[in-house]
């Protein structure tokens, strides 16, 4: 496909993150962006006060009229149902017709990609690593699940010459890209209604490293079973972040690479599992060849990402962090900031579990993740593309917690609950509808 004989383009589910990202690049670069989505919310007022035409009912006479098939192409997200009128309007008349990775996979061919893959950690990385390429003054545009408080955007420049993009596993997507420079951050369970087991995950994710012919430009968490550069740290690895320590709520270190000691690194966001996300960023940025001071300058100007264990209020009597984790290493690692934080404060976390099917896989996981916050409210079950399942539910999930200060609660009473509480740091998590809340909560705790 070439890209610059399409004038229109169409998105059936523009309100997703990584939709949106999308929908931004072609604005960008002149474009006609129209797009449907099932609801509105933040992220589509957004992109609507940037001049994209939203639309919220399913409607074939919606579609413009002179939206043809030589000019037009249609992108869809995954979790839109088959039945979709306005998706068979095109599929009956032979529109192209893409997914999301599809469409990265045509800009990266022709750019020099850095992918970022892993079960967690991709839109960190991808964000870190785009700030870093932008600010130093490469020709770069980075397409990220997130909204970068730097940007207030998930699409940080206009460069025409160099792409990062988030390689996602989910459905395979990120086999459809092509990787100059990659990183694997985690592969962990995750997405088991797609792959069915870990073992499917983990060659799933060797196919995608095998994209790298020169392993020299692949970069894997130590541990991980992939050929490539390891990543650690306060462990033996190619880069090795060591000397860790806090200053101010900042974490300042060090850093061994192949061939020099760089010191006295900082960098704002907390938790060991963002020094990793930092770190991978840092060792793909020095390989592609950014100068050591403009990669320092980076990290310490980064500000972080909207839901990304995002500070809402933050006072000396409390403390509201929003943070997106809907996986157990995830919630482990929210929870193990949030103590490294704030070690002796009582923690109230409000926990919305994303898709029937995770719950499922993952409910061992979970309850025990969850049991480690001193007070923990669960919302119901946030189903995205999927129909209920029998007996997965967020009660079952409660039952199954060892911590007793847990309780169950309707989005409607969730404030008057958390008024109830007297937990100094409050932390929202969850990747459904649950950010959605976040502004009314912060107002109400003001």
């Amino acid at each position: 496909m070439n890209l610059n004989q399409i004038h229109n383009v169409y998105f059936i589910g523009i309100g997703g993150i990584g939709m949106s990202a999308l929908a931004r690049y072609f604005k960008t670069i002149g474009k006609n962006v129209l797009g449907y989505d099932k609801t509105e919310t933040e992220l589509t007022k957004e992109l609507q006060e940037s001049g994209i035409d939203i639309h919220f009912e399913d409607s074939i006479q919606l579609v413009p009229n002179d939206y043809y098939i030589e000019n037009t192409l249609v992108i869809i997200t995954p979790a839109v149902p088959i039945t979709h009128s306005e998706w068979n309007y095109f599929i009956e008349r032979n529109f192209q017709i893409k997914k999301r990775a599809e469409v990265l996979g045509i800009i990266t061919k022709d750019t020099f990609c850095f992918a970022v893959a892993g079960t967690h950690g991709k839109t960190t990385t991808s964000s870190i690593l785009g700030h870093i390429l932008f600010q130093s003054g490469v020709d770069v545009t980075a397409f990220v699940g997130g909204i970068v408080e730097n940007y207030d955007s998930n699409l940080i420049g206009n460069g025409k010459t160099v792409t990062v993009v988030e390689a996602d596993e989910f459905d395979r997507s990120f086999l459809h890209l092509h990787p100059d420079i990659a990183c694997v951050t985690s592969t962990d369970a995750d997405h088991l209604d797609i792959y069915g087991d870990k073992a499917s995950i983990e060659a799933s994710f060797l196919e995608f490293a095998d994209k790298v012919e020169d392993k020299s430009k692949l970069f894997i968490a130590k541990g991980l079973n992939l050929k490539g550069i390891s990543i650690a740290v306060n462990e033996d690895a190619k880069f090795k972040a060591f000397n860790v320590r806090i200053e101010n709520s900042q974490y300042i270190f060090d850093v061994q690479t192949p061939t020099e000691t760089l010191t006295d690194i900082r960098f704002s966001l907390p938790g060991t599992h963002n020094l990793m996300n930092a770190l991978m960023a840092l060792a793909m940025a020095k390989t592609y060849g950014v100068a050591t001071d403009d990669i320092r300058k980076a990290l310490a100007s980064f500000k972080g990402i909207r839901r990304r264990f995002s500070f809402q209020i933050k006072t000396d009597d409390l403390v509201f962090i929003d943070d997106y984790a809907h996986h157990p290493t995830e919630i482990n690692a929210v929870h193990q900031a949030v103590r490294e934080l704030y070690p002796n404060q009582k923690v109230l976390a409000i926990f919305q579990p994303h898709l029937f099917s995770r719950t499922k896989d993952f409910v061992d996981g979970f309850a025990e993740s969850l049991s480690n916050f001193d007070e923990v409210i669960l919302l119901d079950i946030y189903p995205a593309r999927e129909l209920p399942m029998e007996g997965i539910t967020s009660q079952w999930l409660m039952e199954k917690m060892t911590n007793p200060n847990v309780k169950l609660v309707s989005k409607t009473d969730l404030i008057s609950s958390i008024l109830k509480s007297d937990a100094k740091v409050i932390v929202t998590i969850g990747a459904g509808d649950i950010g959605e809340l976040v502004k009314p909560i912060k107002e109400a705790l003001l």
